[in-house]
């Protein structure tokens, strides 16, 4: 024991003198150095001071926000706050609002947004020049009298024989007539190539994108668009393209003028004599008159009141969740409410004009005869149509599916309506 402790003083003693010896070492290794080694070391020191004095942070986990969809206007692009970050100031993003709707988007949605909001806006609409030039044509055939309006919003692959039928009854009717289908999938090659057959007999025919800004310029829908594109109108769950085809036929309408039909109606005789026209629906039997109208054929002069009228109803009533809201019961409300009010001159014509069978009875058009009894009604009712009807409407919603039945009333009309037949 008494040996160990002497030990452990000499090991006590001899590191208490290397000590000084050491620090005499580490100082003259320091005096060696060179100057810049100890500006690096002050700079560090002091960078070091300032961090802990500031709680400044420099890894701390940024605000993610979603990526920029190149295909949405760049209004529509909303901030998604995220939690417990000190980074997020609302004042930088838009405000939210109960009316916008959320930026997770059905996906049926975002393609129409995408068809709405993405398009190039420029001084000069290259769709007013090229309307501009359609409708002036060479001094021979100019578009001024007779002028047709269409959309469509589908796919080119679903423009069929039976929207190429429905031309072919227009021009049949109208072999002077301008038409001008507001499609985008039709203002393209393979859309051209499809209405190849018409151009090369000289029909007038011309498939155009459009341009909502101006086609809505100087009108009630202007403001509705505007606040559409800001995120400030939710489109609902029925198809925004829909209810854009329904108020692009009004403003058409009323900027140029001109009759409007949708692509699954037949045309049977010349509009020549409509002026200022609606067709009805439905016809109250025991009140004598009509209890619902439609907006697949309308002919209207240029800037008419009733157009004003259907424009500002859109816009101020807008609700995309109600099917037909924003198109035939719009046309209905509106004109139920002018009837009579000195200003407005139109015509409403009863449902054998245009919708000589409603969508419930369409199949009958499309069946052949059954026995005799069918074989005469089918007779009668072809001479109904022939005698009182401008056209007919197919209400393709219900009827894409169905087959012409050789015989039927519709094989009949097409027969009589056809331009290209034996191709």
């Amino acid at each position: 024991m008494f040996l160990s402790m002497e030990q452990s003083a000499k090991t006590f003693h001899s590191s208490h003198f290397l000590t000084p010896h050491l620090k005499r070492s580490f100082l003259s290794l320091l005096f060696s150095l060179p100057t810049s080694f100890f500006t690096f070391l002050l700079l560090f020191l002091l960078s070091y001071n300032a961090f802990t004095v500031f709680s400044i942070h420099p890894f701390h986990k940024p605000l993610l926000l979603p990526p920029p969809n190149p295909n949405l206007s760049s209004s529509l692009f909303l901030a998604v706050k995220q939690e417990n970050s000190p980074l997020f100031n609302k004042s930088h993003f838009l405000h939210y609002s109960p009316h916008r709707f959320s930026i997770r988007r059905p996906r049926r949605m975002k393609k129409h947004l995408r068809t709405v909001l993405s398009q190039p806006h420029s001084p000069v609409s290259l769709f007013q020049a090229r309307l501009k030039a359609f409708f002036s044509g060479n001094s021979s055939s100019p578009c001024g009298k007779v002028r047709f309006f269409m959309t469509w919003i589908s796919p080119l692959k679903a423009f069929g024989d039976r929207e190429l039928l429905s031309l072919e009854s227009l021009f049949k009717s109208h072999p002077q007539a301008c038409l001008v289908i507001v499609s985008n999938s039709m203002d393209s090659h393979t859309g051209t190539r499809i209405l190849k057959r018409f151009l090369s007999k000289g029909f007038r025919i011309m498939a155009i994108a459009p341009d909502f800004g101006y086609i809505f310029k100087d009108t009630l829908a202007e403001a509705w668009f505007n606040r559409l594109k800001e995120g400030n109108v939710n489109p609902g769950e029925v198809s925004l393209g829909q209810n854009l085809s329904n108020l692009v036929r009004l403003a058409l309408l009323y900027k140029f003028g001109g009759t409007y039909i949708d692509a699954d109606v037949m045309v049977l005789k010349s509009f020549s004599k409509l002026r200022n026209t609606i067709g009805a629906q439905n016809f109250d039997a025991k009140s004598g008159k009509w209890s619902r109208l439609n907006n697949a054929v309308l002919v209207f002069d240029k800037k008419h009141p009733l157009l004003f009228k259907f424009i500002e109803e859109f816009a101020l009533t807008f609700d995309g969740n109600k099917w037909g809201h924003n198109g035939p019961y719009l046309i209905s409300r509106v004109v139920s409410r002018v009837s009579g009010t000195p200003g407005f001159n139109f015509t409403v014509l009863p449902p054998s004009a245009f919708y000589p069978v409603d969508w419930r009875g369409i199949r009958s058009l499309f069946k052949g005869p059954k026995d005799e009894v069918h074989s005469k009604w089918l007779v009668k009712k072809m001479e109904q149509i022939r005698k009182e009807s401008f056209a007919v409407h197919l209400w393709n919603r219900q009827s894409r599916k169905l087959k012409v039945v050789k015989g039927s009333i519709l094989d009949s009309i097409i027969s009589s309506c056809c331009i290209f037949c034996n191709t």
